[in-house]
């Protein structure tokens, strides 16, 4: 004997419907409760609504710090939060990974590193514009599956180079802004500490290769960047749930308790610190007699630690 489709279809919706209006009277436990049951079919169409209309729109979040600052550590909080994905050490604009020897690198991946290679120059309002367009997608794609996408600057690109020119170029924020409605927010560690530990790591790739001149570097960086709120390493360090709160609030994110015990699954691009996943205090590395000395006499160094709330 044959089914016929539509009928077998009918038949399945009927029990639906009235499964729906049993479960009404449980749960409603009386008959006027029951009654404002909706029938399925309305039910159907409202959700047929709600999958039409577009997904809500996020703005676009970002994280700005300098290298040797605890970035990566506070990042990887933010990374497990649920449904949220980062992208590490982003700077369209910078030139470190262009070959100087002119050896085209393989990167079949990266078309932005591809047009910095080209034989024909490829200006950078073309790589700006490829990079805002290419972001726009992914961050459309991400946010229809339910995903926050937050974007983890690398401004070491931008003030830690041998380049000067600070001014010459748009910050990633910058960038960002110009397409998007934005939400970014700033962390920032002893300038001292953090020069150490670029030292440690072999990054201090500007000249003269002093704590003055990194202090003048770190001081360009905030300056494009005064209007960002601001949260510091060493308050994440003494109290993680309390700094990643005041992260989400800046970054327009709902805050899971649990995101400061799964940092050790979330791994980033960048993780420079001395190894571990426990978030606490760390004792300053040895201080070589020269940094000691200019710690003593930079002007630039001294303004710097005034302006973050740090003593010299």
């Amino acid at each position: 004997m044959r089914h016929d489709p539509q009928t077998q279809t009918q038949t399945q919706m009927q029990a639906l419907a009235e499964a729906l209006e049993r479960a009404g009277h449980v749960l409603g436990g009386d008959a006027d409760r029951a009654a404002s049951v909706e029938p399925l079919e309305r039910l159907l169409e409202r959700c047929d609504r709600t999958l039409a209309e577009a997904p809500p729109r996020h703005p676009m979040r970002s994280i700005h710090h300098f290298a040797c600052t605890g970035g990566t550590l506070m990042c990887r909080a933010l990374f497990a939060l649920p449904n949220t994905q980062v992208l590490s050490e982003i700077d369209p604009l910078s030139d470190m990974q262009v070959s100087a020897s002119g050896r085209v690198p393989f990167a079949p991946t990266d078309l932005i590193l591809a047009m910095r290679h080209s034989a024909r120059p490829v200006e950078d309002e073309t790589v700006q514009a490829t990079f805002l367009a290419a972001l726009a997608a992914a961050k459309d794609a991400l946010e229809t599956r339910g995903h926050r996408l937050i974007l983890r600057d690398h401004a070491h690109s931008h003030f830690c180079t041998q380049r000067e020119d600070f001014g010459a170029r748009p910050t990633l924020l910058e960038m960002l802004t110009g397409r998007f409605e934005t939400r970014a927010v700033l962390s920032v560690r002893h300038p001292l500490d953090s020069f150490l530990s670029l030292r440690a790591n072999g990054w201090v790739a500007f000249s003269p290769a002093t704590l003055d001149a990194y202090a003048r570097r770190y001081t360009a960086f905030l300056d494009r960047y005064a209007d960002v709120p601001v949260v510091s390493y060493e308050d994440f360090t003494v109290d993680p749930e309390a700094v990643l709160r005041q992260m989400c609030g800046y970054l327009d994110l709902d805050v899971s308790p649990l995101a400061t015990d799964l940092i050790g699954a979330a791994r980033l691009s960048g993780d420079s610190g001395r190894s571990g996943d426990t978030i606490a205090p760390r004792p300053r590395r040895e201080i070589p007699d020269e940094i000691a000395a200019e710690r003593r006499d930079s002007a630039a160094y001294e303004a710097l630690c005034a302006r973050l709330g740090y003593a010299p």
